[in-house]
């Protein structure tokens, strides 16, 4: 598994453990995630500075602090108790913002080509 893929990965399988009701499962995954998210997003940041594209340091960055979100208030439920709303939507939104730059890149190739049109040569009279 590539590393870019891997604070993905465990953010897809704590929405899996959510949904299949290992709470205390999800948790853990959270949190296993937000260090190799954190390493994601310094790449990123780093790619950008360099001048190789800000979205994926943009986008990883982001992903970031909807997972730090995501943990904070999962760590502040109550016991025992429905997980909250915001806990789980903010993990979703952290895939989907992990998801921005593979979507940008399969729709490149639809994108306007623009061509190069000749130009009208003046009429001799």
């Amino acid at each position: 598994m590539s590393s870019r893929l891997l604070a993905p990965g465990i953010a897809l399988a704590a929405v899996a453990a959510d949904a299949t009701g290992i709470h205390g499962l999800a948790f853990w995954l959270v949190l296993l995630a937000l260090p190799i998210a954190a390493a994601a997003a310094f790449v990123g940041v780093s790619d950008a500075l360099v001048g190789e594209g800000a979205l994926r340091g943009l986008t990883a960055s982001l992903a970031l602090v909807l997972l730090v979100l995501g943990s904070a208030v999962r760590e502040n439920a109550p016991r025992g108790g429905h997980v909250p709303a915001l806990a789980v939507s903010s993990v979703v939104m952290a895939l989907l913002c992990y998801g921005i730059p593979g979507l940008l890149w399969v729709l490149e190739p639809l994108r306007s080509v623009r061509t190069a049109r000749p130009t009208p040569r003046a009429s001799r009279a």
